[in-house]
């Protein structure tokens, strides 16, 4: 009786703590899905979600058809978001294309990466939540918000993927480049990501796989319904083969994914060239105004092989530094003479271009996303600079023996020098006294006047074929890099030409260069380029190989164990829950040892509702643990003599529960528990017989006959009319 007590006082604190556990599991998992209704639909309130059956219909064709969109969103947000981080290479040339059109200077290539990672970061956030309530099996209810928000994003990443397509085709040669560099490193980091979506996938597929069991279990009464479950099954199955062999398919064809790589950083170390040489572009642009005299000095303090800059012609045939077409972006013309602002830069003289200021602009705009900050004598001086002519620069390459490469414009009809302007810029080089070999002449105007008034100047061609280049006698050439790469790259090394590339201020646009034994390129990040001492992305192939085999034989390991993990989870997890199912039906079935009206006195006035749900599901285990815990201590009845004989026990087959085998049980127990009150009604009946059991039982009990006792025990109904009629002899 101690023992009974103690473990009777004990068990209420037992009960509290994992009541309390439960209460706080149940209100933070209360809690998330509150969460994220909210924010996927806008419903703030928690409400009891009606869970979807795995393989049925997760929401409305309205729902699917937005969520359809939604992925489409997304795919179209990171294309565009992808192809734009890859073209920051060019964001100032489209900084200053919008500020020519609009007259509004602002950092237009941030502001629309800005948009594009937002657009990503919210179809993103969208597509997760839909995918945590998928999960939970809650049907999908799309706010309207967000209905507008998605067709908006698809509509305005469509027209800036044609806008790019129409005008900026070559950006997307620039994608292509970047994934010839970032390849290698691409397929390793996606190997890395399906390690991390194998984790719930088999998560689902062996909750699949468990779902099937258990409504292949609750089939076993309703054979009238088995075309229709199959069909049930088919789909189940069906989406168990969908997620899983897509997942292989894609898994495999990463595992393959380096057989096509080609990336030129991936070569031996004794076959990577010597790092290309360094043009200023325009000076050094991110540290002084563009073309001016400070630009190019900065460029030489930072110790580049070339100075790279645009030449006009004034109309009293002054050659000077320049690069648009007019003067209204890098000097103060619109200050001084607003009306003649628009005017072609050639159609001014000398004596009114030297005193325009071609400073205030760089500190006013700052051009380049990033740049440093200037010191108090850098922007004094920087405030201060004007346009410079083509004879202050070479005596500037003459002295620190640095290579000069220019595009040279034609002046606009009717300008004194419009047959003339080539001859006049080589008299002006020929006068400076530099050596002929500093100069790369690139402009293709009356060529042969050149060489013969200048033998010592190196040609420059543009992208030509070999034979071109050959018939001219040409072994330098100077190109886009975006083309250089789709053009014959292979051809040009292999003859032995010099290739010169612009522009490149990019790191990993500079590794590639630099691999691929570019000679030299134009660039206006000269500081940065100049701290590489290795191409970044660089490996050799037998390094390559090994990440490549280590990782696809880790990863095939740590997929195969997270797989056979959750799947041996899910299986016990199925037979723990068939475990507290049975254990709840050994407690419904009472012992036999006890007498008839023990029993009776113990039974509850009625059955819970769980025994109509599948045994395989957590309610049936929550449930009978519940009421076990709230189920008062038996009372104890000392009078009850223990019986002559083992009484043959009640046979429990191993079946599955179904609502008929339920109703019978009920059925047979609720007409054991009748009054003999004939009239009584059997609800009343049922309370008054257990309530006088137990006092009658306390007076005098019966001793029974071992004979009726095994056949109550086989029984139960037989049993209750036995003692009935021992009643009634009573």
């Amino acid at each position: 009786m101690e023992e009974t007590q103690d473990s009777s006082s004990s068990k209420p604190k037992n009960t509290d703590e994992n009541f309390s556990l439960w209460i706080e599991q149940y209100f933070n998992h209360k809690c998330c899905i509150t969460f994220l209704t909210g924010c996927y639909s806008c419903q703030w309130q928690y409400r009891e979600w009606e869970k979807t059956e795995l393989g049925s219909c997760c929401c409305s064709r309205k729902e699917q058809f937005f969520y359809m969109c939604l992925v489409i969103a997304f795919i179209l947000s990171v294309l565009f978001l992808f192809v734009w981080v890859e073209t920051s290479n060019e964001y100032n040339g489209f900084d200053w294309v919008v500020y020519l059109g609009t007259g509004c200077w602002f950092f237009w290539s941030i502001l629309v990466l800005s948009a594009a990672g937002i657009m990503v970061a919210y179809t993103t956030l969208l597509l997760l939540l839909g995918f945590l309530l998928l999960w939970e099996r809650i049907e999908l209810n799309l706010h309207t918000s967000h209905k507008v928000f998605i067709c908006l994003v698809i509509v305005l990443c469509s027209f800036l993927l044609a806008v790019l397509s129409h005008f900026w085709k070559d950006k997307w040669l620039i994608a292509g480049l970047s994934l010839q560099i970032f390849a290698p490193f691409v397929h390793l980091s996606l190997i890395t990501v399906m390690i991390i979506i194998s984790w719930p996938l088999s998560i689902c597929v062996a909750r699949l796989e468990s779902e099937v069991k258990v409504r292949r279990y609750r089939m076993a009464d309703y054979e009238q319904e088995i075309q229709e479950r199959c069909n049930v099954f088919q789909r189940l199955r069906a989406l168990q083969i969908a997620a899983g062999l897509s997942f292989l398919i894609i898994l495999l064809c990463l595992y393959l994914m380096p057989l096509g790589i080609y990336s030129p950083c991936i070569l031996k170390k004794e076959n990577l060239g010597p790092k290309p040489t360094l043009f200023g572009h325009r000076g050094a642009p991110m540290l002084a105004p563009e073309n001016t005299m400070m630009s190019f000095e900065k460029a030489v303090e930072l110790d580049v092989s070339g100075l790279e800059t645009d030449i006009y012609l004034s109309f009293d045939s002054v050659p000077f530094l320049m690069h648009d077409y007019d003067l209204t972006r890098t000097t103060n013309i619109k200050e001084v003479l607003p009306s003649a602002a628009g005017n072609h830069t050639s159609n001014f003289n000398w004596t009114f271009l030297s005193t325009l200021n071609a400073g205030k602009w760089f500190l006013k705009h700052k051009p380049f996303f990033g740049m440093k900050p200037l010191s108090e004598a850098d922007k004094r001086r920087a405030g201060n600079q004007s346009i410079p002519q083509l004879s202050e620069l070479l005596a500037l390459a003459k002295r620190e023996q640095k290579i000069v490469i220019f595009d040279l414009f034609g002046p606009r009809p009717g300008h004194p020098l419009r047959n003339t302007f080539v001859r006049r810029v080589v008299k002006v080089i020929l006068d400076s006294k530099i050596e002929q070999r500093l100069i790369f002449w690139l402009p293709g105007f009356d060529r042969d006047y050149v060489r013969f008034m200048a033998p010592g100047f190196q040609h420059v061609g543009r992208l030509w074929s070999i034979k071109d280049l050959t018939k001219h006698n040409i072994t330098i050439i100077n190109v886009d890099y975006k083309r250089l790469f789709y053009a014959g790259l292979r051809d040009y090394k292999e003859a032995k030409i010099y290739i010169h590339v612009y522009v490149i201020n990019e790191p990993w646009l500079f590794s590639l260069a630099w691999c691929s034994s570019i000679n030299s390129v134009t660039t206006d990040n000269i500081e940065l380029l100049n701290q590489l001492s290795r191409p970044l992305f660089f490996m050799t192939p037998g390094f390559y190989m090994f990440m490549w085999l280590f990782l696809d034989i880790a990863s095939a390991v740590i997929i195969g164990f997270v797989f056979c993990y959750n799947w041996i989870k899910e299986i016990k997890r199925e037979r723990w829950l068939e475990a507290a199912a049975s254990s709840d039906i050994e407690r419904i079935n009472l012992p036999k040892e006890k007498s008839e009206i023990q029993r009776a006195s113990h039974l509850p006035k009625q059955l819970p509702a769980r025994i109509g749900t599948s045994p395989w599901t957590p309610e049936v285990h929550y449930g009978s643990s519940t009421s076990r815990e709230k189920k008062p201590p038996p009372q104890t009845v000392q009078s009850v003599k223990a019986p002559k004989k083992k009484s043959v026990p009640f046979k429990n087959t191993v079946k599955p529960l179904t609502q008929d085998f339920q109703h019978s049980k009920t059925s047979t127990r609720e007409t054991s528990l009748d009054t003999p009150e004939p009239t009584l009604k059997e609800d009343e009946a049922a309370g008054s017989f257990t309530e006088d059991s137990q006092a009658k039982t306390q007076q005098k009990t019966p001793m029974l006959d071992s004979s009726e006792e095994s056949y109550d025990a086989l029984d139960p109904t037989a049993s209750n009319t036995s003692f009935r009629m021992r009643l009634e002899k009573k």
